[in-house]
């Protein structure tokens, strides 16, 4: 369940967030939206994949965490480990009001109801006078890059589509206890297609500043055999 509502000062004035990592604190899933912006950060942690939209007909990039719902390699009891951290998790509780490709005035709105909510704990938004902390400047700060983000990954999107650039991936991980992972439902990359393409194709790739984030979507790949040694470390842990 979720409770949005616009952030004001008058409002939230006493608001805290707590800002560590932790299952309880809605951190553990499978994926999360990340944009082309942040694939060159990304791709050092995570696998980035493509995932349909049936009702939309649109894809969405994500960021892989886990093979199964609710399942985030990355936590532990020591927080997240990882050495970046996509936008869409940086800003929880926050989000921007508004349809996402809409063009009016953005408001900084919260999930009222989300566990980050401190009850006395974690980070003030505002002041004792009202006004933003620094905290929440760079809260507004990163929740504009993810808007700028997301609305610049339509043309980056639906180039992959008009150059057939997106395959269907179907793994199935063996574990070391013998158990099986498939992961469906998602595309990747198709190099081989990549590769086909006529240097004009290519050059106006590049010049809308495509080529970069499809390199670093691929090179993000080798990150499926490091998660699946978490997958088995966790398994061999409890």
């Amino acid at each position: 369940m979720t409770a949005h509502a616009q952030l004001s000062a008058d409002a939230h004035r006493d608001l805290r967030v707590r800002t560590e990592r932790a299952a309880t604190l809605g951190d553990a899933v499978m994926t999360c939206l990340t944009v082309p912006y942040e694939f060159r950060q990304l791709q050092n942690d995570y696998p980035i994949l493509f995932q349909l939209n049936q009702e939309r007909d649109s894809f969405a990039a994500v960021a892989l965490f886990g093979f199964e719902a609710g399942e985030n390699l990355f936590l532990s009891d020591a927080g997240w480990e990882a050495r970046s951290l996509p936008l869409a998790m940086q800003i929880q509780p926050f989000l921007i009001g508004g349809a996402p490709d809409s063009q009016g005035d953005k408001k900084v709105h919260i999930d009222t109801a989300s566990p980050r909510i401190g009850d006395g704990e974690g980070m003030r938004v505002f002041d004792d006078e009202g006004n933003a902390t620094p905290y929440l400047e760079a809260i507004v700060e990163r929740l504009d890059q993810l808007d700028i983000g997301y609305r610049a990954s339509g043309d980056f999107l639906n180039a992959l589509r008009r150059n057939a650039l997106l395959e269907p991936l179907t793994l199935e991980i063996t574990l070391d206890d013998g158990s099986t992972n498939r992961l469906v439902g998602f595309h990747i990359i198709d190099e081989e297609r990549l590769q086909s393409l006529d240097a004009a194709t290519l050059a106006e790739l590049h010049a809308a500043g495509h080529l970069m984030p499809i390199f670093m979507a691929l090179a993000s790949l080798s990150n499926i055999g490091k998660l699946v040694d978490r997958k088995n470390r966790t398994l061999r842990h409890g």
